[in-house]
């Protein structure tokens, strides 16, 4: 340790599960709570609410289990209530050792939501935590619409801060309730805080109602706060709040006369895992851990970096157990393509990768994307493609499909440069457009089309894209067994691809 500690306190198992539509259930809490202090190295937990219902109450004593096997019972934490012994009774129960009781810390709140006095409140607070002291319960204090309170009942705040300093408590906790502070007044608030209470440990609870979640959190650690209340994937209510991704990223990065114990390594392992089972979808260019954020598009982008890393920054995929990727699409150009051809072993002559080039900006300009995987295929087929000499050209075709009716093709076909036209149904769109070749190829050529006698589909093995899928029919005719292979977006059209190659070969 070379700077101030910092105490990152995790609530996504108590504020992010207030996310809409979010519950874990008993066994993804366990495993949620063992990664974050196991892997992740979180300081503490905050795990539940108490008394909301018996699966959080099941919930809250297998975590308590296997943090006192682990000696990390002090670490897990209860949002608890002004209750009269209610909330202590339950925490007994559930066998936690640290409650953060819910309290008022504007006037308005307390004035409104529950029609008491400042006296008559602390009196009420002090006798909650003299009697979680009795039962060996450690107790922190949220001032619930704190930030409302310093802008709009300041006196009311360092009264009952007065109050609370002299209490048996550990931590007195800081919350954006509404997430309407500025960074400005954040700073402001809790150097006010901390001057006039300098020996007392104080957190800040970011909310991201304004997106100012991750500047607020900078800002309160620049004031000195003494812990942060984070969330994975910034999940919460409402807009969530500060997510713990990005913040430590900025801690480690910008606030250099700080420390954080948290393993950034695990952090998107973590976030994943925490995706998947709350069913919150991390947005694809969320900083840290979503899908895009390590992904260069620009070719340019690409280019720069064979060139002294020049689009890199300190955000480093490997710091996360991530990978740098380069899109391919319709602005990724030739050095995002050699990137990837790198990363698979491959190379290709300046005529090769001009063509493969080309065939991903058409996929792009139909709006498909193309992933690494898929990029074998496609080089499969742009150099297969240039052997065979196109003597004959599917011109155009028109596939139809209606309910209740046989599906119909319309083809035309451009033979040694005349075009020649039929319709067929049949007893699908490919089978149909069959019909409608063979009617040609019959009528003209005087000969019968090879047997089809094997057709395959099949997507790049590993794609986790919907650009592409590969066609591969098996023909025979008099002479010989050969195999052509089709490839598109689109099923059909792989297969009618393959077929021309077909036409071409014979």
């Amino acid at each position: 340790m070379t700077g101030r500690k910092i105490e990152i306190m995790d609530t996504t198992l108590r504020d992010g599960e207030q996310t809409s539509g979010v519950s874990f259930s008993v066994s993804e809490k366990l495993t949620i709570a063992k990664l974050l202090l196991e892997e992740l190295k979180v300081d503490r937990i905050e795990v539940a609410s108490a008394r909301v219902s018996k699966g959080e109450l099941e919930a809250v004593q297998k975590i308590t289990s296997w943090a006192k096997e682990q000696n990390f019972l002090e670490k897990i934490e209860v949002l608890t209530f002004v209750d009269g012994g209610k909330s202590i009774d339950w925490m007994v129960e559930a066998g936690a050792k640290v409650q953060n009781l819910l309290t008022k810390g504007s006037l308005n709140h307390l004035k409104y939501q529950l029609k008491k006095t400042p006296e008559q409140h602390f009196a009420d607070i002090k006798a909650t935590i003299d009697l979680a002291s009795k039962h060996n319960i450690k107790t922190n204090v949220y001032l619930e619409d704190w930030s409302n309170g310093m802008r709009n009942s300041k006196a009311y705040v360092f009264e009952y801060l007065d109050f609370l300093t002299d209490q048996n408590i550990e931590r007195i906790l800081l919350p954006d309730t509404l997430g309407i502070l500025t960074p400005d007044e954040t700073f402001i608030f809790i150097t006010e805080v901390r001057s006039k209470y300098p020996n007392t440990h104080f957190d800040f609870h970011g909310h991201n109602d304004y997106d100012l979640g991750v500047a607020n959190v900078m800002e309160a650690v620049k004031a000195g706060v003494n812990g942060l209340h984070l969330t994975i994937n910034g999940m919460g209510e409402r807009a969530g709040n500060a997510p713990l991704a990005s913040v430590i990223a900025v801690i480690n990065d910008f606030l250099k006369d700080v420390e954080v114990t948290v393993n950034e390594t695990a952090l998107n392992k973590v976030s994943k895992l925490v995706e998947t089972f709350s069913g919150f979808r991390i947005p694809v260019n969320k900083p840290v851990v979503g899908a895009n954020v390590f992904t260069q598009t620009a070719g340019i982008h690409a280019d720069g970096d064979n060139k002294n890393n020049l689009y890199f920054n300190d955000l480093m995929p490997e710091r996360f157990g991530r990978k740098r990727k380069y899109a391919l699409g319709k602005t990724s150009g030739k050095a995002n393509i050699q990137k990837n051809l790198q990363d698979l072993g491959l190379s290709l002559n300046d005529e090769e990768l001009k063509k493969v080039t080309q065939r991903i900006i058409e996929l792009g300009d139909k709006k498909e994307v193309v992933s690494q995987d898929d990029l074998p295929y496609i080089i499969s087929d742009v150099l297969s493609s240039d052997t065979i000499e196109r003597r004959v050209v599917v011109e155009n075709y028109v596939l139809g499909h209606a309910r209740g009716m046989k599906p119909s093709t319309t083809l035309q076909l451009r033979v040694e440069g005349v075009l020649y036209e039929a319709h067929a149904q049949g007893d699908g769109q490919y089978d149909a457009f069959m019909n409608a070749l063979k009617k040609l190829y019959k009528t003209h050529s005087k000969k019968d089309l090879p047997k089809l006698i094997d057709y395959a589909v099949r997507i790049p093995p590993g794609s986790n894209s919907d650009a592409l899928c590969e066609t591969i029919i098996t023909w025979k005719n008099d002479k010989k067994e050969f195999i052509t292979r089709g490839l598109d977006s689109d099923q059909t059209v792989s297969a009618i691809k393959a077929t021309e190659k077909m036409l071409n070969i014979i």
